[in-house]
Order: structure tokens, then sequence, then C-alpha cells
């Protein structure tokens, strides 16, 4: 994947969602197969100096974004997430590093078809966060692209 690209995507988050350059928000790769957008730990932290739930939701939810948006190539749609559910299996004790896996080729096909003819389309995506090898956060969202 082009790093122009990528970067040109994380500083479009940063300027219209706020919450990601406070975050640290990186978009750290993307080999055509998996996102991975990453966050260090210390503005992220809980009270325990584990990873923050809502800063593991909001990653998590970004990863998805961030992927649609590079699949889409629609600078003008707008992405909205309108269904998401997530599952802590264990604490993240270091930096966040959230892996959005692309959709397979037939659901990014119809994605795209449908919101060619009717410039709304749904797609569901899944997030992992991993640490330590470990996978640590499942979630799950349904993002919707509109024109």
């Amino acid at each position: 994947m082009n790093d122009d690209l990528l970067r040109d995507t994380e500083r479009f988050l940063h300027e219209q969602i706020p919450l990601t350059h406070a975050m640290g928000v990186k978009l750290e790769s993307y080999d055509g197969t998996q996102l991975v957008v990453t966050a260090p730990l210390e503005p992220n932290h809980n009270h325990l100096g584990t990873a923050f739930g809502g800063s593991l939701s909001a990653l998590t939810t970004l990863a998805g974004y961030a992927m649609l948006w590079l699949q889409l190539g629609d600078r003008h749609a707008h992405i909205v997430i309108r269904e998401s559910s997530i599952r802590y299996k264990r604490p993240v004790r270091g930096a966040l590093r959230a892996v959005c896996t692309r959709p397979d080729d037939a659901a990014l096909a119809a994605f795209k078809a449908t919101f060619q003819s009717a410039g709304k389309a749904h797609l569901r995506l899944q997030v992992q966060v991993i640490h330590a090898d470990q996978v640590c956060v499942m979630f799950e969202g349904d993002f919707v692209a509109l024109r």
C-alpha cells in the first residue's frame, strides 16, 4: 500500500475526528489484507495502567472506518458506524494495536456495487486488538457509506 495514502488517511482522521490526534492514532501499515492501526498506551490507559476500554473501542472503530475509507476510494463519501459489538478478552498492557482484516472479494464487490447504484451501502468488518501475540479484544462493526 502506498505510504502517502496511509499518511493522507491518517491526516484526514486527525483533522476530522480530533479524538484520533489526542489518542496518538497512527495508521501503521496496510498490506492489501490487513490494516494495522496503533496508539500509545500513555494517553489511553485507565486507573490500572492497562488500556482504557473506551480507547480500545474507539481504536477498533477507527480501524474499521479507515479500512472502509481505503477500500471505497470515494473521498466524498460519508462513513458512519451503524452497529457494533466488542468483547474484551484480556487486558492490554502496552501499545494498542488494532488489526482490521479486509473483507472477502465477494462482500467487497457487493458493497461497492450497491454504493455505486444506491449511494448507500453497508459492510460488516472485524477488528482484533493484539498484544503480546494474544487476541485481547474482538470487535465487529456494521459500517455504512453514504453519498
